[in-house]
């Protein structure tokens, strides 16, 4: 497993995808370089364009963390790559429900279910 940023990923490398456990903070200036910009130079290095983010150990998915996930997707997406979640709270779900993306970024239960895109979870 390798560090992404002291503190705040972990980063495993898998067939095909990039799998990323977040223990981000939510405060802006939390992270050198940002969230957004270090996902992308992850997996431009690993020459892949699939990521899964694991989110279990998120405690709180705030605006800073939303527009981070924004700005990763759209590189990613213009691209040809895809990012899922997996792993969201129920209060993460919700928030990403009530910033109206929780449908840009499919949530999965479980790392298998998000490279498998099946049975996405819905907010409750």
């Amino acid at each position: 497993m390798q560090e992404l940023a002291p503190g705040w990923t972990e980063v495993e490398r898998g067939p095909d995808w990039i799998f990323v456990r977040l223990h981000a903070s939510d405060e802006p200036g939390s992270h050198d370089p940002p969230l957004a910009e270090g996902l992308w130079s992850l997996l431009r290095q690993h020459f892949s364009s699939r990521m899964v983010l694991e989110m279990e150990d998120v405690p709180r998915l705030g605006s800073f963390l939303i527009g981070q996930l924004v700005q990763l997707h759209k590189r990613v997406n213009t691209s040809g790559g895809i990012v899922r979640l997996s792993g969201l709270s129920d209060g993460n779900q919700q928030a990403l429900a009530a910033s109206r993306l929780d449908e840009r970024f499919p949530q999965f239960g479980c790392r298998d279910d998000a490279i498998r895109g099946e049975a996405p979870r819905n907010p409750r």
